[in-house]
C-alpha cells in the first residue's frame, strides 16, 4: 500500500468515525421563537433501542466548547474512569448576549435571558430526554457569561443539574451570595467545580476568588466542590486544563480503586472492605443511576486488602459478589474456596476449587492457582 493511499483511507476512516459519533441538528424553538444549532456526541456503540442510560452534558457555547467537552468525555469514559456519556453543544455565536441576559437589580435572568432560561429547561432538555438514552445525571458547562448563567438552575428547588462546570465565569453581583447560600443548604447531591486563570480580567479573578473564598467553607456533605486556579494560560485557554480536572473530580468514585486509595484507605479500615466495596458501587448507582459491573481491579484490591489483613471471613461475601458479576470465571469459586479452607472446612474447599478449576481464567487467577491450593489441602489435611 502506497503512502497517498493510507493516507486518503486513513482520512475516510475518520470521516466514518465522526460521523458515527457525533450528529448534527438544528432544533426549531417554540420559546426562542427561532432555530438553534446543536451538536450531540453519541457514546461509543451507542443504541437508541437499548435500555442504558448516559449521563447528559449540556454545553453551552458549544461553537467553540464542545468539541473539547466530547472530547475529554469519550477520552475518560474509553479508559472507565468515568461511564459514557452523551454531550450536547449548543451554539451560541451571534447569541451569547441576549441568552445571557440579567437584571441588574436582582442579578437574575430577565427578558431574552429568562426565555433561553426556560428553553433549556422546559423545552431543550425534555426534547434531549425523548429522542436519546439520557440518565437523570446531568452537568451543565459554561465558560464567562455562560458560566455564569448556569448558576441559575442551582438555585432552583431540585435543581436539573447535579453537575456544574464552571468555567473563569463572568458573575452576576449577587451570585457571590446566592450560591454559597444554596449549596450551604441544598438536600440534593451537587458536584461544582469552578476555575479562573490568573491571566484573566482583574474583575474575573478577583470574584472568583472572593466566591472560592465562601465556598470553602460551605460545610454540606451533599457538595463536591473543588476549585482550581491555572498560573500560566489565556482566558480562552483556562477551558483546556480545567474540565479534564473537572472530570476527573466529579467521577472520582466511578474510576477503578487506586494504589493510593487501596494503601490509604482500604487496607487500613475498621470495617470489612466488602462493605467499602458494595458502598462504592451503591453510590456509583445512587449518583450516576448507573449499575455498574464491578471492576476485576477492584476486585483483586479487596482481596489484596482481605490477605493482608487476614479477614478470610470476608471472602463468603467476596465470592458471592464475584459469582454474580463473572458467572463464568473461576474467581467466585476460588474466593469460596480461601474461605472455606481458611476457616477450617478443607473438604468444602476442596469441592469448591474443583468446580472453579472447570471455569474461565481471570485476574490473574489461573487454573494452576487452584491446583496449588487443591494439592496443598491434600498435603495439609491427607484427603
Amino acid at each position: 500500500m502506497n503512502k497517498n493511499t493510507f493516507f486518503f483511507l486513513f482520512f475516510i476512516c475518520s470521516i466514518i468515525y465522526v460521523e458515527a459519533q457525533v450528529k448534527y441538528e438544528i432544533f426549531q424553538s417554540e420559546k426562542l421563537r427561532d432555530k438553534r444549532e446543536l451538536k450531540i456526541q453519541l457514546p461509543r456503540g451507542y443504541n437508541p433501542d437499548s435500555n442504558k442510560t448516559y449521563p447528559l452534558f449540556l454545553v453551552l457555547d458549544g461553537d467553540y466548547m464542545f468539541e473539547a467537552v466530547a472530547g475529554n468525555t469519550d477520552y475518560f469514559s474509553y479508559w472507565e474512569d468515568m461511564p459514557d456519556a452523551l454531550v450536547v453543544g449548543l451554539n451560541q455565536s451571534g447569541t451569547r448576549f441576549d441568552d445571557c441576559m440579567y437584571s441588574q437589580m436582582s442579578s437574575l435572568p430577565s427578558e431574552t435571558g429568562a426565555v433561553f432560561f426556560e428553553f433549556l429547561g422546559m423545552e431543550l432538555i425534555p426534547y434531549l430526554e425523548r429522542n436519546f438514552n439520557a440518565g437523570t445525571f446531568r452537568v451543565a458547562v459554561g465558560h464567562g457569561s455562560t458560566a455564569n448563567f448556569i448558576n441559575y438552575y442551582l438555585l432552583k428547588p431540585n435543581p436539573i443539574f447535579q453537575g456544574y462546570i464552571s468555567i473563569s465565569p463572568e458573575l452576576a453581583p449577587n451570585m457571590l451570595n446566592y450560591i454559597p447560600e444554596v449549596l450551604g443548604k441544598t438536600e440534593s447531591k451537587i458536584f461544582y467545580y469552578l476555575a479562573n486563570t490568573k491571566e484573566d480580567i482583574g474583575s474575573i479573578v478577583e470574584m472568583t476568588n472572593a466566591l472560592n473564598t465562601d465556598l470553602q467553607s460551605v460545610s454540606n456533605p451533599n457538595v463536591n466542590y473543588k476549585f482550581d486556579s491555572f498560573e500560566v494560560t489565556s482566558h480562552y485557554g483556562v477551558p483546556t486544563h480545567a474540565i479534564p480536572s473537572a472530570i476527573e473530580n466529579m467521577f472520582k468514585v466511578f474510576q477503578p480503586i487506586s494504589r493510593k486509595e487501596y494503601k490509604e484507605v482500604i487496607v487500613e479500615l475498621d470495617d470489612s472492605p466488602v462493605t467499602y466495596l458494595e458502598d462504592k458501587y451503591k453510590t456509583i448507582y445512587d449518583l450516576y443511576g448507573i449499575r455498574k459491573e464491578i471492576l476485576v481491579n477492584d476486585f483483586k484490591a479487596i482481596s489484596a486488602a482481605i490477605e493482608k489483613n487476614e479477614l478470610f471471613e470476608d471472602y463468603d461475601r467476596l465470592s458471592k459478589l464475584a459469582k454474580k458479576d463473572y458467572p463464568e470465571s473461576l474467581l467466585g469459586g476460588y474466593y469460596e474456596g480461601r474461605f472455606l479452607e481458611e476457616t477450617g472446612k478443607p473438604k468444602k474447599a476442596l469441592k469448591a476449587y474443583q468446580a472453579a478449576f472447570d471455569l474461565e481464567e481471570i485476574a490473574g487467577i489461573t487454573k494452576d492457582d487452584v491446583l496449588i491450593r487443591v494439592e496443598t489441602i491434600k498435603e495439609d489435611f491427607g484427603l
